[in-house]
């Protein structure tokens, strides 16, 4: 773990001067250190800029990257995909329980967990938990609450993705990775628009125009702030259905089993903490919290492991460590340099999406930083509980 000085460019050991940024990646390239410096150098950054050993360059601010800030809140760091985050099961099973395969478990997942870039059921009975949820502050057309409605309990695309895992003790777990999906994406944007707006309108020049930003105590800033916490609460609500549904169809296909636990953490998402005696808001992009004790999920990439921890509240990081393993390539840069082939050949012993291998390129593992890696650079963040290997994976 260091730090930036932004002066220098050079990584600065913990115990020298703070500047505004602290990093705990072992990998981590100069566009990635920039675009973090960029959003540290904000007049309402509160502290340094905190950068997960995953960290990698998003779109304003860095994917991987925890932004303390007072008195203002920037949408894109937030992120389009509001509340995304993990939710894992441990059940009563174990690999004995388990077929030789779980390839009958592939179309009940499919079916019962419609995948993919505008997905939804086809005709969604009101859940009760969605329906408690309320509406978020922004109007929405017909159209929009139905999409409400057809999403709640659905996959996504892109890294999204249902796993069944086994850990070091052979106890069989559900993995599920999800958000706020087409809503989330509507409000998020919608506000990246309006702070956009408001920066030209009040001539107000930023270093990247993804970091404009909402002021406290201004309309727009509360419009925001409940339509966040809204996404955030209809993402977790969501996973916390297609959880209940996927422990079913495994039960059903092994014919027996119960859940012992369930983890539900966010992973894309702002809210108020106190941290050196200052209420701040402190934005995680791509990380969670692990204030002492907390439990979370931090998946690998395909065919790598995931791990169940728990959080060790170092102050330093604003109590958080990564959300996953985080992307080396971009998603074009995957599909030039890595094959459908080397893909089947790292998923080989698992039940997966074997017939889409070549859609699923850009999430080879390779595409990823060694989680191994990751989770060694985190130790001072979180302690390992449980260490998760696949044999069961379905692809958003």
């Amino acid at each position: 773990m260091g730090k930036l000085d932004l002066a220098t460019k050079e990584i600065m050991m913990p115990n020298q001067p703070a500047p505004n940024l602290v990093s705990w990646a072992s990998e981590i390239d100069e566009g990635t250190i920039m675009q973090a410096a960029r959003a540290a150098r904000l007049p309402f950054v509160s502290g340094h800029v905190a950068l997960m050993p995953d960290a990698h360059i998003g779109i304003g601010a860095t994917v991987g990257s925890v932004i303390p800030t007072e008195g203002a809140i920037i949408p894109a760091a937030v992120g389009v995909d509001i509340g995304c985050g993990m939710v894992a099961t441990e059940t009563t099973l174990t690999a004995a329980d388990l077929p030789d395969t779980l390839a009958a478990l592939m179309p009940l997942v499919e079916k019962r967990i419609p995948a993919g870039v505008g997905k939804g059921h086809d005709d969604p009975s009101m859940d009760r938990a969605l329906d408690d949820l309320g509406r978020p502050h922004t109007d929405l057309t017909p159209q929009q609450e139905r999409k409400v409605s057809l999403q709640f309990g659905t996959l996504g695309s892109g890294n999204h993705f249902v796993e069944v895992c086994l850990d070091e003790r052979d106890r069989v777990w559900t993995v599920l990775h999800s958000g706020s999906r087409g809503i989330g994406n509507l409000l998020a944007t919608k506000h990246i628009v309006d702070a956009k707006k408001m920066m030209k309108k009040q001539t107000i020049g930023l270093e990247d125009p993804d970091l404009a930003y909402l002021v406290q105590n201004t309309p727009e800033f509360t419009a925001y702030i409940e339509d966040m916490l809204w996404s955030q609460a209809y993402a977790m609500a969501s996973r916390a259905r297609m959880d209940k549904v996927l422990s079913n169809a495994l039960f059903r296909i092994v014919g027996k089993g119960g859940r012992l636990r369930t983890i539900n953490c966010h992973h894309n998402f702002t809210q108020q903490e106190t941290h050196d005696g200052k209420d701040l808001w402190i934005t995680r992009k791509g990380a969670i919290k692990a204030d002492t004790g907390d439990e979370g999920v931090i998946p690998g990439s395909m065919g790598t492991r995931s791990y169940i921890v728990r959080g060790l509240g170092n102050p330093m990081s604003y109590n958080s460590c990564s959300h996953g393993a985080g992307r080396r390539m971009s998603r074009s840069r995957a599909k030039r340099e890595l094959t459908a082939a080397s893909l089947t050949e790292a998923m080989r012993g698992r039940t997966w999406n074997a017939d889409r291998a070549a859609a699923l390129v850009d999430e080879h593992p390779q595409a990823y930083k060694p989680i191994d890696q990751v989770m060694a650079d985190q130790k001072d963040l979180v302690a390992i509980q449980h260490t998760l290997r696949q044999v069961f994976n379905y692809k958003g």
